[in-house]
């Protein structure tokens, strides 16, 4: 058994040991580390900022641009894709095979100078489907396939995605999500006479048209929600008519909500702008030409930040009241991103309204830096731009 008097030296050792200084050559104080700094890591680069660095003013606006290019003649993609266009959209109808155009839409990306471009078309079924030959399904319209069962709309919605991708096609102007009331389809001639809705009700349109989103996103495909805020009680066709009038719909309607529902979900639609005039919300102006629609009513109370693209905005007779300079400066002042033309020959001079009015104006010119930046996130996103 140890002595008391030796434990107590022992430990009064101890203590001086663990009190004294760090042995020579440790090169640490007291109270600080011995390890060596970790290096600072590099941040990741950003691809919107390089993409914006490499575009000067003119390039970005025409980021902003989808031309529409007729499907009976493809030859001015490859004009317009090496001038810098934000895309294309198919116009028409063609039993082109997949693998035929998937060589085509091949081409243009690799001719584009910086960010590749959209390449859309209106693939929703039934009457209204740009692509049908060799690789494409023969689709039903939207009003069958709202009646499918879930797991065969989901399979349908799978294929559809899958095929447009083996294509080159990464924008879908679809679904149609507008809710036409039952008993009305007939009265309705941009939509329910022609079997383009989901459903007559906001559930059944919920259901069906976000399983189509979803299985287009799947396959790298944007789906873009159509036609905010809905076409489903206008009784004449904005693509034909000067006097497409929705007097019912309201900012709270269920119609309305069915956009916000849909543009929340994982598949980060765009949102296509309606050429009709809404009285209860906005009678001033047509939707794509109006704050209160886009600006507050989609982005401010539905939150819905992403990509909003017009509809036709060179050709729709909904829009031949208001002169060109007047619709490109309109539309980006309400809130809108993307301006799609089926007129191709006015391209050059949307381009000239955007820039020079920028330059005469800062608050015009920082809508624009908006919109080109929200573009350009889209595009990242989707895969589309060069690598920073």
């Amino acid at each position: 058994m140890r002595s008391p008097r030796l434990v107590a030296v022992v430990g009064s050792l101890l203590l001086l040991t663990a009190c004294a200084a760090p042995a020579a050559g440790t090169g640490s104080a007291p109270g600080t580390s011995s390890a060596a700094p970790s290096p600072t890591p590099t941040p990741e680069p950003d691809p919107v900022e390089a993409a914006l660095a490499d575009l000067d003013r003119r390039d970005q606006v025409a980021q902003l641009i989808v031309v529409g290019v007729a499907l009976t003649d493809l030859s001015p993609a490859a004009e317009f894709v090496p001038q810098g266009v934000g895309g294309v959209f198919l116009q028409g109808r063609s039993s082109i095979p997949a693998v035929e155009l998937a060589a085509e839409t091949a081409r243009w990306a690799e001719s584009a100078p910086g960010p590749r471009p959209w390449v859309g078309v209106d693939q929703e079924g039934g009457a209204v489907q740009t692509l049908s030959g060799p690789g494409f399904a023969d689709l039903p319209s939207a009003l069958r396939q709202g009646r499918m069962p879930a797991e065969e709309l989901a399979a349908l919605a799978d294929d559809m995605g899958a095929s447009l991708s083996s294509a080159g096609i990464n924008l879908n102007l679809a679904p149609v999500v507008d809710v036409v009331p039952a008993g009305t389809e007939d009265a309705n001639a941009p939509i329910g006479a022609w079997d383009r809705q989901y459903g007559s009700t906001a559930e059944d349109v919920v259901r069906a048209a976000g399983t189509i989103a979803d299985g287009l996103a799947a396959h790298g495909v944007t789906p873009t929600l159509k036609h905010f805020p809905g076409l489903g009680r206008v009784p004449e066709n904005p693509d034909k008519s000067r006097d497409a009038t929705d007097d019912v719909t309201i900012r709270d309607d269920d119609q309305v909500a069915v956009f916000g529902t849909l543009a929340g979900s994982d598949a980060e639609s765009f949102v296509m702008m309606s050429s009709a005039t809404y009285t209860q919300i906005d009678p001033t102006v047509p939707a794509l030409f109006s704050p209160v629609v886009v600006g507050d009513l989609l982005r401010g109370q539905l939150g819905f930040d992403g990509v909003v693209i017009s509809d036709d905005i060179g050709a729709a007779q909904a829009v031949q009241d208001f002169p060109v300079d007047e619709r490109v400066v309109r539309y980006l002042e309400a809130g809108g991103t993307l301006l799609l033309t089926m007129d191709a020959d006015l391209v050059t001079e949307m381009i000239d309204v955007i820039v020079a009015r920028a330059e005469a104006d800062p608050a015009f010119s920082a809508t624009v830096d908006a919109a080109v930046r929200t573009a350009l996130t889209a595009k990242a996103d989707a895969g589309l731009l060069p690598e920073a």
